[in-house]
């Protein structure tokens, strides 16, 4: 039997701050009856000023690298995922590795937004499988609210996101049991972009940023909800299915389904065209929103920490987002 990718350890970490509909309504023309039907979303996480993507990743670091009982100087690699970076240059898998106290070892960051823990995860499973590395951290983390638009105009994509982060330990499986990462499966088409996107600041402009930008409120995110809700609930389980068959698998053999937490309303239309029982499907967005590619390993950490995920489990992790992206992953746990 090959080498398995195992997760080692599970870790997850969400602001204090707990931001309601109610305080929302506070911003912006809107409701909390309206935010709960349309997304499921009761509530969301806030970071304080000067906290970053960084800092909430190091905190859900720490706790994985204590639920898989290493030494973090056993870690040889690192692969952040973000859209909201601290800075526009670096990454922040250099600002974590630094944070871990950890120089000299590698540090790759991953921009596929909301796909992007599963991407990371593929590159850290080949990593693993090629013996490249021994012991990798994934980390996935945002910060979005310091860069929403709370006025009637961006109340459609403000009520959505919410921060927080989670990580993951990456390591052979030396039992060779059959336990750790089937398969992951990528996919992309570019031709959206501009149905999910910021569009600013851009190096193209001369100069990049301006005054005409800021009172144009271009560098705030746009969505097409419409047609990001149309792929995503079509998507999603087309990448699930694929990820089935490629492991020769069916949907009742799948224990617990992790869809990416965009929309409620798009994890159950997802569970519905997969035909999976919903009650199978982990959701936790009415606590956190839309954390973008934190919110997998987010799930991921609290589905096993109340003990809904057991040993020799079927897992199925699937995500969609900007760019457009889509992604899935199979894991016998």
């Amino acid at each position: 039997m090959s080498v398995r990718t195992l997760i080692s350890g599970t870790g997850h970490f969400v602001p204090p701050k707990v931001v309601t509909n109610l305080e929302l309504e506070k911003l912006m023309n809107t409701s909390d009856e309206w935010i709960r039907q349309r997304s499921g979303i009761v509530e969301r996480r806030y970071a304080e000023s000067g906290e970053g993507s960084s800092d909430l990743a190091y905190e859900a670091a720490l706790r994985a690298i204590e639920a898989a009982k290493i030494d973090k100087s056993e870690i040889d690699f690192i692969i952040a995922a973000t859209l909201s970076p601290d800075f526009y240059f670096p990454g922040i898998g250099v600002l974590v590795q630094r944070k871990l106290g950890l120089p000299g070892i590698g540090a790759l960051d991953v921009r596929n937004q909301c796909s992007g823990f599963i991407y990371a995860l593929s590159v850290a499973d080949q990593y693993i499988m090629n013996q490249t590395y021994k012991k990798i951290l994934v980390v996935a983390a945002e910060v979005q609210s310091a860069n929403l638009d709370y006025s009637d105009e961006g109340r459609d994509i403000a009520v959505l996101f919410g921060d927080g982060a989670g990580a993951v330990l990456l390591e052979a499986n030396k039992n060779k049991d059959g336990r750790g990462i089937l398969s992951t499966h990528l996919f992309s088409d570019g031709r959206f972009i501009a149905d999910l996107w910021m569009e600013k600041p851009s190096p193209k402009d001369r100069p990049t940023f301006s005054s005409e930008l800021l009172k144009n409120k271009r560098y705030f995110p746009r969505m097409n909800g419409r047609n990001v809700f149309k792929n995503a609930v079509e998507k999603m389980p087309e990448a699930v299915r694929i990820a089935l068959k490629h492991n020769n698998l069916t949907i009742d053999d799948v224990d617990h389904l992790i869809p990416h937490q965009a929309n409620d309303r798009i994890s159950l239309m997802v569970a519905r065209n997969l035909k999976i029982p919903v009650e199978k499907v982990i959701r936790n967005i009415a606590r956190y929103g839309n954390t973008t590619a934190a919110s997998i390993p987010i799930a991921l950490d609290e589905a096993l920490k109340q003990g809904k995920i057991k040993g020799g489990d079927i897992v199925v992790l699937t995500a969609f987002g900007s760019g457009f992206t889509w992604a899935s992953a199979v894991i016998r746990w």
